[in-house]
């Protein structure tokens, strides 16, 4: 029977001392960490935990409850460790997330690679532009784009995504090419949910571009395809529109602006005593595999 990922949320709010603390480490918003918790002791039908406005406190089941998984969980993490160690090479169960786009473009194609110098691990791949749960799906290594990474979050800096404005020529031909940061509010802009505002940075000065996007939409890989379309104006990755700008199907925008240098591309998973060795393994895959020198 596996463990229920319910219970390491629980030890985790019981040592962090907090929501908030439980959900930095777990990379989860502390509504979920909430809900979870609150599912935890409807099925066990005991309170383990006493809530008020400023902190929170064990009650004495919860106490015990703690104790007793600090044991056990302490006693797998030993076993795994062992079992780990104990293989000669890197093998079973792999599960990995990360964007839909940067996935399909930039790991898809070289997973063969991987499992063909790993043929013991049983890779399952999923794409997901949404930040995932590592522990609630049980996600063992995640890529993630973000400009921070919570902390109790293992992550591997694989690079920066430099982002820069772009445009189809057709767009360019009939809209004109803006001359400055500000004649950006008279252009079509294009942008999913959540993207703007748009922090752009130049040499010597900073700007906040906000508005709504000409099309709305939940995808990112469609805001590409806009802009590609001749549709408007997009704030892009390299990473994405890189080679569409060497071939000329999208032009560089206010080329001495671009997004703000904090955005980093991370290989991220939950911090462990004994890292699996199918995670360290497919981790240093990526490092060797991900050059974005090659994005321009």
């Amino acid at each position: 029977m596996a463990l229920d990922p319910d219970y390491a949320l629980f030890v985790a709010v019981a040592d962090g001392g907090s929501l908030s603390a439980a959900a930095r480490a777990l990379g989860l918003s502390p509504a979920m960490v909430s809900k979870r918790l609150q599912r935890l002791e409807r099925r066990l039908g005991v309170t383990l935990m006493h809530r008020t406005t400023r902190r929170l406190a064990l009650s004495p089941a919860g106490e015990r409850f703690r104790d007793d998984l600090g044991g056990i969980l302490s006693a797998l993490a030993e076993a795994e460790a062992r079992v780990t160690g104990a293989r000669e090479a890197p093998a079973g169960r792999l599960k990995v997330s990360a964007p839909t786009s940067f996935g399909r473009l930039h790991v898809a194609p070289h997973l063969g690679a991987f499992l063909a110098a790993y043929p013991g691990i049983a890779l399952t791949f999923d794409l997901d532009d949404g930040f995932v749960d590592l522990l609630g799906k049980r996600v063992d290594c995640a890529i993630r784009i973000a400009a921070n990474v919570p902390a109790g979050i293992a992550a591997e800096r694989l690079g920066t995504s430099r982002r820069i404005l772009c445009a189809a020529p057709a767009y360019l031909a009939a809209q004109g090419m803006p001359a400055s940061v500000d004649d950006l509010s008279r252009h079509r802009l294009l942008a999913a949910e959540g993207q703007m505002p748009w922090r752009l940075v130049s040499a010597t000065r900073t700007a906040a571009i906000d508005g709504t996007s000409h099309v709305r939409t939940n995808s990112s890989e469609m805001v590409r395809e806009l802009a590609l379309g001749g549709v408007g104006i997009a704030l892009r990755s390299l990473w994405d529109v890189g080679e569409a700008l060497r071939d000329g199907r999208l032009v560089r925008v206010l080329p001495d602006w671009e997004g703000s240098s904090d955005v980093g591309i991370y290989a991220v998973h939950l911090a462990s005593a004994a890292v699996p060795a199918a995670v360290t393994a497919f981790v240093r895959f990526l490092q060797e595999t991900i050059d974005p020198a090659y994005w321009g």
